[in-house]
């Protein structure tokens, strides 16, 4: 062995006994990653993770987190912010005031490694073998198709119809406002889905209560109504945001908890388990949703048709689509511009090509599961 080849093994050995802990999980973690990326074009292997890892993970760590009132997945995150924090200044104090600063700034930047790799190694294999087995349409049987516009104005009719219906059910202020029981309408959130997956038992899933983020405004300023966080397996909501669609959010991100990743099936199947629900609130709020995605492609697709639509809503959800206009215009800042483009990236890293404008195949899904009814309904 010559004299370089020693020296650069003393070298490895000395950089490695630093921090040895760091330097295995920052392998795994990245070993994770690269196998997953080389991977998830086998779709026996995504499926065999998804039944095997992602879906026992989520069950579990869902029946242990519901025991506990608030979200453990916002804890973490704030614990992880605050001790990253902390880390950080800890690190930059040991800089000005100690020796030793090359071993100091690997250690630093190896944590960060570290740190990174085990994360996103986490959600690749907890969330994201998700979008490469199979989704929701493939499972239920029931698949979206190119509509016509015809097609189109008949379901957004039917939708309109049905908003007009339910708004008379449901509770009012003095202003206008939605004014449900919040704490009761959570409270009802774990029976959401029994009606829907009797029919459909790929929505099967055990009966948890969707849960309140206590940061919420902090969400509203990144653009999130809610998310589901794969790691405790919790479905966490943004109460901050217009309450006449928080009921659907809840919705949304059960159909995650149950296994539904893609953004635009989970919107077709908050809408869908509302309605088998029967519950007047999901139902409205639901409804409302799915009317916004209607109307928006209707609007591009036959404005005179929109506008016949539009005004022939009731006047409680037309307020409520003004009040939920009005509160995310006060987000529209650099910030959330910023997350919008990150959480297209993250989507696009996933294979959804077409990042946060997948929202709009759950028009498709919407026109061809209730094209049918509403035809009838308006027959």
């Amino acid at each position: 062995m010559n004299e370089t080849t020693k020296q650069n093994r003393i070298t490895f050995r000395t950089w490695f006994a630093l921090c040895p802990a760091r330097h295995v999980l920052s392998l795994l973690g990245l070993a994770a990653i690269a196998a997953y990326f080389a991977l998830r074009g086998r779709r026996d292997v995504m499926q065999a993770l998804s039944d095997a890892l992602a879906r026992p993970w989520h069950r579990a760590l869902s029946r242990i987190c519901s025991h506990v009132p608030f979200s453990v997945a916002e804890a973490l995150i704030a614990l992880g912010i605050i001790a990253g924090l902390v880390y950080i200044i800890f690190t930059v104090v040991q800089l000005i005031r100690r020796s030793g600063r090359s071993a100091r700034i690997y250690r630093f930047l190896l944590t960060c490694l570290t740190a990174f790799a085990l994360i996103y190694g986490g959600f690749c294999l907890l969330w994201g073998v998700y979008y490469y087995s199979a989704d929701f349409e493939e499972q239920s049987g029931i698949r979206g198709a190119p509509a016509s516009v015809e097609q189109l104005t008949a379901v957004t009719r039917y939708f309109t119809d049905l908003v007009n219906r339910y708004d008379v059910q449901i509770a009012r202020d003095e202003n206008g406002d939605f004014a449900e029981d919040m704490d009761a309408v959570f409270a009802r959130s774990p029976a959401l889905y029994d009606a829907v997956e009797t029919a459909l038992p790929c929505l099967k899933g055990d009966a948890l209560a969707a849960k309140p983020v206590l940061f919420s405004r902090a969400m509203s300023y990144i653009n999130f109504t809610g998310f589901f966080f794969p790691f405790t397996g919790e479905a966490n909501i943004n109460v901050d945001s217009p309450a006449c669609l928080v009921p659907s959010t809840i919705a949304h991100e059960l159909a995650h908890q149950r296994g539904v990743a893609e953004e635009d099936e989970a919107n077709f199947v908050a809408v869908l388990a509302s309605l088998e629900s029967g519950d007047a609130a999901y139902c409205y709020c639901s409804c409302l949703l799915a009317y916004i995605h209607l109307g928006n492609a209707l609007y591009a697709a036959d404005y005179d048709a929109w506008r016949d639509n539009y005004y022939r809503l009731c006047d409680g959800a037309r307020h409520d689509l003004e009040e939920n206009s009005r509160y995310w215009a006060q987000f529209e800042t650099p910030v959330s511009t910023v997350s919008d483009q990150v959480y297209t990236g993250f989507l696009q890293s996933y294979g959804q090509t077409l990042g946060l404008k997948t929202y709009g195949k759950c028009v498709d899904l919407l026109i061809a599961y209730y094209n049918t009814t509403a035809l009838e309904a308006g027959a």
